[in-house]
């Protein structure tokens, strides 16, 4: 059977990004799928693009009646209607390590008889993801925790292009004092994080898992800046408690935390209850001495060009590939148990 894609609206206003490009529609469409693109005022690439690499046009939103066998694909939260979820969807669930409203997601998904095929578990034969965002992630947590320690970031944030962004992170390096903190360094966050520090004009200290088994809080506070890119899947102590913020020698005045984990009990800084946004990205946890606060859950969405291509063109081949085995059959089995975890009776969904 010919797959059926179906590539939604993004409800959230500062979603500017895509998982799949025209450019990869064009393949997708050349590769016997069928792809249809939701009208949407926001999405970085315009409709025309995908229209003419062969894609249908829908109305935004339209995806609730969309044919049963279609897969519908976006990247962040479902509206909260329909209330029972028939078909499979392609995105980012957020919804299988007890975070808040992830029982209620999953309910939706088993009362309709529909599945979530969640892009963060879509791993390759080693257990590695095949198509993440957590390079830009990390590169525009970097850059904001800069222009906010060198008093120069604005609000409301506005998406850009890794060239302007650049040539305004550039500006001022030559006279940078400060110090810098990547924990996570060695991962795709990290990598990002650490890029963004140099074009900065900082080199950043760099801790990954043998730094954390045996935490150096006094070293972690006598930095200025620190970038958490930790997504713990299992629970570990804290890299900073509330206690720390007051601990007379911190050095520390700006923390952004590219995972966001809110609410998850393996969230490794337990220090605010609510992410920052564009309108507001920065929150005050400390008045004297100052301690800034970034926690944006979509970063990449401020380059939404560069990160939808590399994204896009990271997911084509198992979008190519899709079917009841492989990747998405992985996916489909962690959905499965994500139910069973939560006593939720689920009808039989395959891919």
């Amino acid at each position: 059977m010919t797959l059926h894609l179906w590539l939604r609206h993004e409800p959230r206003t500062t979603e500017r990004r895509t998982p799949v490009v025209p450019a990869d529609a064009r393949r997708l469409v050349d590769g016997g799928v069928t792809l249809t693109v939701e009208e949407s005022p926001q999405r970085i690439f315009p409709l025309e693009e995908y229209e003419a690499a062969g894609c249908r046009r829908a109305p935004t939103g339209s995806w609730a009646g969309a044919p049963r066998d279609a897969v519908i694909i976006g990247l962040k939260e479902l509206p909260d209607s329909p209330g029972e979820l028939m078909h499979r969807h392609i995105c980012f669930g957020h919804a299988y390590k007890r975070q808040p409203g992830a029982a209620g997601l999953l309910r939706r998904f088993a009362a309709g008889g529909g599945a979530l095929l969640d892009l963060e578990y879509l791993v390759d034969d080693e257990g590695r993801r095949v198509a993440a965002f957590g390079f830009w992630a990390g590169y525009l947590g970097a850059a904001l925790a800069v222009l906010q320690h060198r008093s120069r970031l604005t609000a409301p944030l506005v998406p850009t292009t890794k060239e302007e962004l650049d040539a305004v992170l550039r500006h001022g390096a030559r006279d940078a004092r400060s110090t810098a903190l990547v924990i996570g360094a060695l991962g795709r966050s990290g990598r990002g994080a650490v890029a963004a520090f140099r074009t900065a004009g900082t080199e950043p200290t760099r801790w990954d898992l043998a730094e954390t088994r045996d935490l150096d809080r006094p070293a972690l506070l006598g930095h200025d800046v620190l970038v958490n890119a930790v997504l713990a899947t299992a629970p570990v102590p804290p890299f900073l408690r509330e206690e720390d913020l007051d601990a007379p020698a911190r050095r520390l005045r700006t923390l952004c935390d590219v995972t966001c984990d809110v609410g998850s009990p393996f969230n490794v800084l337990p220090l605010y209850d609510r992410t920052t946004d564009w309108a507001e990205p920065v929150r005050r946890l400390r008045e004297e001495p100052p301690l800034d606060l970034i926690a944006i859950d979509n970063l990449p969405s401020l380059l939404p060009r560069e990160s939808s291509t590399d994204f896009s063109a990271a997911l084509l081949p198992q979008l190519l590939a899709f079917g009841p085995g492989g990747a998405w059959g992985r996916c489909l089995d962690r959905y499965h148990q994500a139910c069973r975890e939560l006593g939720i009776e689920q009808r039989e969904t395959g891919t």
